[in-house]
């Protein structure tokens, strides 16, 4: 990512990466639209099994920008849910992809350790004071990953395959033609060009912003996460809050908080969930105003060191330095918001378009999206070529 200060906050990973620079072609077989883990996914995955088609990934910022960027790299095994039918292993997938595409992201799989106020498990190495004794209950598969490393790899590899990625190209629109057609408003250079592409198949991959284009309406929330990151902790501090171990966490109860070390044995601590401004709802109102769509594109914007998400900023703060008396008085390095896209049911969207059958859509993590995403993304490549079904789930 930039190093020019986004609205949402600056995680403590970086995206090594910027594609090459190639003409916009009029017509391609798939056009993806997201440059997140999704689409990078599914635009590696296309080359690699059909090289003979053409894919082009769209990205209206950089890659990385949204939600895949911006999350807290926990790696969760199923849904938000639970399993689903058909859907399989996704942490052994993803670790077979992330194999397979050559990407050494760090991933870490010891276990998530599941945190409540009650019924702890016989030698909980975790103890905290947050609204109760917060310890661990019991451990399910899972994990954290470098967020930043695996957006690159995604990336290195769908171009390394032969796919063509753009970044500052922002979908306006999509013409239910035969075959679709994107109007691209692309920024190159200072210089703002309308560029249309005609493709044989389009798959939406930008969960919380493609409400307009996916017509989700009505059937998805977006909102932002908090998170924060403290200073690196000595191994004495860690066996103290009883991270010694490397295992990720979240509790099972409210209020919430989840977390992951980094490599640096800094912790990430995560929660709270902001909504869109009461200023900005208020236009709701308006004449020709979507609401899901006006929610999205605003908190797109939305100033995360300002209103109720400062607030938030505090309140999250000061519960990680009350949890233990080592975390006291540890110094917080990042601060950074992501969004997270709820849909009824908490089950991620895989499905043909209501208005075409040649444009699809693949978003909607519930915050599970770390390793879904990319697993998915796989599974939506064999679906646009033909050579595997959607889930009966969709």
């Amino acid at each position: 990512m930039s190093g020019k200060k986004h609205p949402w906050g600056t995680p403590p990973w970086t995206v090594d990466f910027r594609p090459a620079a190639r003409p916009v072609p009029e017509a391609v077989d798939f056009a993806i639209v997201g440059g997140g883990f999704t689409g990078l996914s599914a635009a590696a995955w296309l080359r690699r099994l059909a090289p003979q088609k053409s894919v082009i990934a769209l990205e209206a910022s950089l890659v990385g920008e949204g939600a895949s960027g911006r999350t807290g790299g926990l790696a969760l095994a199923d849904t938000a849910e639970g399993p689903l039918p058909g859907l399989g292993d996704v942490l052994a997938g993803y670790k077979k992809i992330l194999r397979a595409l050559r990407i050494n992201a760090g991933l870490e799989l010891p276990g998530t350790w599941e945190l409540g106020r009650s019924n702890p498990a016989k030698g909980s190495p975790i103890r905290w004071n947050d609204s109760g004794d917060l310890q661990v209950v019991r451990t399910v598969p899972g994990g954290a990953v470098d967020p930043g490393k695996v957006i690159a790899g995604l990336a290195r590899a769908a171009e390394t395959a032969g796919a063509q990625i753009v970044e500052h190209a922002e979908v306006e629109e999509i013409e239910y033609c035969n075959p679709p057609r994107l109007k691209v408003r692309q920024k190159t250079r200072g210089r703002i060009q309308q560029k249309p592409i005609c493709a044989g198949q389009i798959l939406l991959a930008t969960n919380a912003f493609s409400l307009e284009l996916s017509e989700l309406r009505g059937a998805t929330q977006p909102k932002l996460t908090l998170a924060l990151a403290t200073a690196p902790l000595t191994a004495a501090q860690l066996k103290a809050i009883g991270l010694a171990s490397r295992h990720p966490f979240y509790t099972i109860d409210l209020p919430y908080l989840w977390g992951r070390l980094l490599k640096s044995n800094g912790v990430v601590f995560g929660a709270g969930l902001v909504p869109m401004p009461a200023s900005i709802a208020s236009l709701f109102a308006k004449p020709g105003k979507d609401p899901q769509q006006f929610a999205a594109s605003n908190l797109y914007r939305y100033d995360v060191r300002k209103g109720e998400a400062a607030e938030t900023f505090r309140w999250l703060e000061a519960r990680v330095h009350q949890l233990h008396p080592v975390l006291e008085s540890v110094r917080i390095t990042h601060r950074w918001a992501g969004p997270i896209l709820f849909t009824e049911g908490m089950r991620p969207i895989f499905r043909r378009h209501p208005r075409s059958e040649n444009v699809w859509f693949l978003g909607g993590y519930n915050g599970h999206g770390v390793a879904l995403s990319v697993y998915l993304g796989q599974w939506a490549a064999e679906a646009l070529l033909g050579i595997r079904r959607l889930p009966s789930w969709s």
